[in-house]
């Protein structure tokens, strides 16, 4: 076994292992939402009753489910994508344009996670609340955390797609 099969393996497990919490935290949070809001459902019309913090939760769980939902469909390049001039584009301008639109790509998420990054250390500095005095940052923290995988994830790809150009093995 060579040290480039070693890595390959090494890289696969890690690529495998971060698709399961990818997974499974789009369950989990998911199964919350949905327990969550049955559970609101049927107090309220059955008891009279709900829980109050209940609607803020849901609607944090439905940012979470948005970024996560991000993630994994950049993980999977299940993204939304115009690809008009791919069309009409040959093999090589083709790629090149994958390399310029993954770059594009990963300077604006990485604009996003830097922003947003600020927006939570900018919530935790002035203290803000959520869901009967819990700080708000922690439940915000998604944002920069999604973003920054997703930059991380194009960056990854334009510099795959470069150095298929440096070796001639350009995609079809």
């Amino acid at each position: 076994m060579t040290t480039e099969d070693t890595q390959s393996g090494l890289l696969d497990r890690a690529e495998n292992f971060g698709r399961f919490v990818e997974n499974a935290s789009l369950v989990i949070v998911l199964t919350a939402m949905v327990v969550l809001a049955t559970a609101q459902i049927v107090m309220r019309n059955l008891l009279d009753a709900g829980l109050p913090w209940a609607d803020e939760a849901l609607r944090l769980m439905v940012l979470w489910i948005a970024m996560l939902g991000a993630v994994a469909a950049s993980r999977d390049r299940r993204h939304i994508v115009i690809d008009v001039l791919a069309r009409l584009l040959g093999i090589s301008a083709r790629n090149w344009a994958a390399v310029c639109v993954d770059a594009l790509s990963a300077g604006v998420a990485g604009a996003l996670a830097w922003y947003s990054l600020v927006f939570v250390r900018d919530s935790q500095a002035f203290g803000d609340l959520l869901m009967n005095d819990l700080p708000a940052w922690p439940f915000q923290s998604i944002l920069p955390v999604g973003f920054a995988l997703i930059a991380w994830r194009y960056a990854v790809w334009s510099v795959r797609h470069v150095l298929d150009a440096i070796r001639g093995e350009w995609r079809q």
